[in-house]
C-alpha cells in the first residue's frame, strides 16, 4: 500500500504531498525533511530503493524534480518505480512537457491526476487516456 507521495525540487522545497494514511501536521514536516535529505543525499549510481524506518521509500529523478514515493514493506518496488515514470508521462501528455512551474500553478490539476491513479493508497487505473477524461471534461467545459 501507498503511504504518501511526494514531489520535491533539488532545494528540497515540497512542489506536492498527497498522504494516504493520516500523518499528524505536525509530523508531516519532519517526515517530509527527512525524506527529502534522505532521497537527496544519495548519488546517482545508487539505487533508488531505500529502507527508511517502517517503510521503503522508491525514488525517481526527472530534471530538477524528485518524485518519491513511501510505501509498505510488502508492496513490489518496481511496480511503484514505473507507476512514478506512468505518471510523469500521463503529466507530460497534459501539459505537453512537464515542468516545475506547471506543477506549481497548476496543483489542482496534477492532483486531479494522481487522484486518477492513487485512491486510498492502491493503484486503481494506469491508462492515461482514462487518467485524463476527467481533465479534458473540465477544460471542455471551461472552454465552453
Amino acid at each position: 500500500m501507498i503511504k504518501f507521495v511526494l514531489m520535491v525540487n533539488r532545494q528540497g522545497q515540497t512542489r506536492l504531498s498527497r498522504y494516504y494514511q493520516p500523518v499528524e501536521l505536525s509530523r508531516r514536516a519532519q517526515l517530509e525533511a527527512d525524506v527529502v535529505r534522505c532521497c537527496l543525499s544519495r548519488r546517482r549510481e545508487q539505487c533508488s530503493f531505500v529502507e527508511y524506518k517502517d517503510f521503503k521509500l522508491i525514488y525517481r529523478q526527472y530534471a530538477a524534480l524528485f518524485i518519491v514515493v513511501a510505501v509498505t514493506e510488502n508492496e513490489n518496488e518496481l511496480s511503484v518505480y514505473e507507476l512514478v515514470h506512468n505518471f510523469v508521462e500521463v503529466l507530460d501528455k497534459y501539459f505537453s512537457r512537464v515542468s516545475e512551474l506547471d506543477i506549481m500553478f497548476n496543483l489542482d490539476r496534477v492532483h486531479i491526476i494522481l487522484d486518477e491513479m492513487i485512491q486510498n493508497g492502491h493503484v486503481v487505473e494506469t491508462n492515461r487516456n482514462r487518467v485524463l477524461a476527467p481533465l479534458s471534461a473540465l477544460d471542455k467545459l471551461a472552454d465552453g
